[in-house]
């Protein structure tokens, strides 16, 4: 049985030794000249660097914000959205900046910078609209694993909602690969970064993580993109596993338009089996509840309680068969 103990705090977990470890020899370098690699936008950047010193003001963080007017209209949105559900709405980037707090906003820029560089590229196979639907969904469903896990829920949605920024651009750079990999998914790997390793030597989340290293942002966003196709093994892993880290690896399992991991919802069932307070569909309805009631800029078209029907459905078959043989 999986049990949820109280929480263990982030502060302990040493990011700086796991992400050198998990990118081992990994170079840029290596895929450079070869993938068209995004650049975040500079305001981001400096205010990414810029925020982790305590002596910057908000106003001087403001008018880094201000530099960019993409970011100032995305951050005075979100702050003021009724799922954020702050009492006071805010009226300029300062005043967003000092009720989010430096670390939600590092992540929210981030996040937000990241989707605009992104979706300025034109995808040959990815539909951008559904993904960063499913990006949001996942990383809904992040933060509300993260509260089962007593773990810090802002940390697992900014860490889920950018888990695979990367794939868009890859997939445009390596179109037949990956479009073998859709097209003959039943003899393919079980999870698309097994696939990316036996094809490219490389996957979509090292890529991304050594990106985000270059970048010089949060050590919590560069594990989250590093380990979030580890899946259950999380869970075993002896820092990670009551970490927002464990919770984005949790939504990574969730289906979606690449049908990443072959047998996600099986292995969402299976946790479902073993911790009690672990619901998919419960989660899944809940994260649906929040897109409808709040207005996320993102477009729902394909609810996440659709995706996960086929838990409910074995449900169904389950219950059939108790009382079949009753």
């Amino acid at each position: 049985m999986f049990d949820s103990p109280p929480t263990e705090p982030t502060h302990s977990i040493d990011y700086h030794a796991l992400i050198q470890e998990a990118l081992g020899d990994f170079r840029l370098s290596e895929v450079t000249g070869v993938i068209n690699l995004p650049a975040l936008p500079i305001a981001v950047s400096q205010f990414a660097q810029k925020a982790k010193d305590e002596e910057t003001s908000i106003r001087e963080l403001a008018r880094i914000v201000e530099t960019d007017t993409g970011l100032t209209i995305e951050l005075l949105k979100h702050v003021n959205c009724s799922y954020v559900g702050l009492r006071n709405k805010a009226t300029s980037v300062a005043q967003a900046l000092a009720l989010l707090g430096r670390r939600q906003s590092t992540y929210i820029l981030i996040s937000k910078g990241l989707e605009a560089a992104v979706r300025a590229r034109k995808s040959k196979l990815i539909n951008q609209t559904c993904f960063w639907n499913a990006s949001l969904q996942k990383a809904l469903f992040a933060r509300e694993v993260a509260t089962l896990l007593n773990t810090d829920s802002d940390t697992a949605f900014a860490g889920s909602i950018v888990q695979d920024f990367l794939l868009p651009v890859v997939t445009n750079d390596y179109l037949v690969e990956y479009v073998n990999f859709v097209e003959n998914r039943a003899t393919k790997p079980t999870t698309l970064v097994e696939y990316e390793q036996q094809t490219f030597g490389w996957d979509h989340a090292l890529v991304a993580a050594a990106l985000a290293y270059k970048w010089h942002l949060p050590d919590e966003m560069i594990c989250s993109l590093l380990f979030h196709h580890r899946g259950l093994e999380l869970l075993s892993h002896p820092q990670l596993k009551r970490s927002p880290m464990a919770a984005v690896a949790i939504s990574a399992l969730l289906p979606d338009q690449l049908r990443q991991h072959k047998f996600g919802l099986e292995e969402l069932q299976t946790l479902q089996s073993q911790w009690e307070e672990f619901d998919i569909m419960k989660l899944a309805l809940r994260v649906d509840e929040i897109q409808k009631e709040n207005d996320l800029g993102v477009k729902n078209d394909f609810p996440l309680s659709r995706r996960c029907q086929p838990v409910a459905n074995t449900k169904l078959d389950m219950i059939d068969g108790i009382l079949t043989h009753a």
